[in-house]
């Protein structure tokens, strides 16, 4: 990767470019994932390249469904896999939650590179190998999941995602955790915890969140499940991207 000097003002926006390039030689990220990056760039551009405080208690929501969890799941696309698999990886420690590979443009070859990859950044066990199991309702490669791991979960972190799996992971009971740029979209508007935050930002920071709520009971991490407002955080994120102001 070229080398970025730390002072430019493009510092952080390049870096994650390079990832998603990277991501791509590699064989973890699709061609398409490029597009989605510049996507996702355009709108972390509007919120001011920052985490709203609506999304970090959006962050903090996350982390207590995670704690609370049965079975909790982080899954894995190749953009998320190229921009934060340490981070990821981090996360799922803090939680107790499964990582699971699940890709819309899916070969084997794609799911043992993000597998060996996380494994590179010290995951001990990676699902969706597998995929014997399916979400009902999806005709396309996203449904392919492992029984005992999406499939099984009660609470899913799906950043990057695509809405018809969001809508369909809702349908079948989960309580479904985004992390969205665009809070437009379908998948941040169907999900339980809709985080407007850049995946490199929200994963570390529900990280943070959960290491400091592990000593909560469940009680009080019911709590602050109970209190965050879906609507509100995306009504803040709104309002943030077309005024660009805080969303004190």
């Amino acid at each position: 990767m070229t080398e970025i000097p730390s002072e430019h003002p493009r510092h952080d926006s390049l870096v994650t470019r390079h990832r998603i390039e990277e991501g791509v030689e590699r064989g973890i990220t699709s061609r398409q994932g490029l597009i989605a990056q510049g996507r996702g760039e355009a709108f972390d551009y509007l919120l001011g390249e920052r985490t709203l405080e609506s999304a970090d208690e959006a962050a903090r929501a996350a982390a207590a469904h995670l704690l609370l969890a049965r079975h909790s799941v982080l899954s894995v696309n190749g953009n998320v896999a190229a921009l934060c698999p340490e981070e990821l990886v981090d996360l799922a420690e803090a939680t107790g939650a499964d990582l699971e590979i699940n890709l819309f443009n899916r070969t084997d070859e794609r799911v043992e590179a993000i597998a060996d990859h996380l494994r590179d950044h010290g995951a001990r066990e990676v699902k969706g190998v597998r995929a014997d199991a399916r979400i009902p309702g999806l005709s396309h490669e996203r449904a392919k999941v492992d029984a005992d791991g999406i499939y099984d979960a009660d609470a899913v972190l799906v950043p990057l995602e695509d809405g018809d799996r969001a809508e369909a992971l809702g349908a079948m009971g989960k309580t479904e955790i985004v992390i969205d740029l665009n809070p437009l979209s379908r998948s941040a508007q169907v999900a339980a915890v809709p985080i407007v935050d850049n995946v490199v930002r929200a994963v570390p920071n529900v990280a943070r969140h959960a290491r400091e709520l592990r000593t909560h009971s469940r009680e009080e991490l019911a709590v602050i499940v109970d209190a965050f407002d879906p609507e509100a955080a995306l009504d803040a994120a709104e309002r943030a991207i077309r005024a660009g102001v805080s969303d004190d």
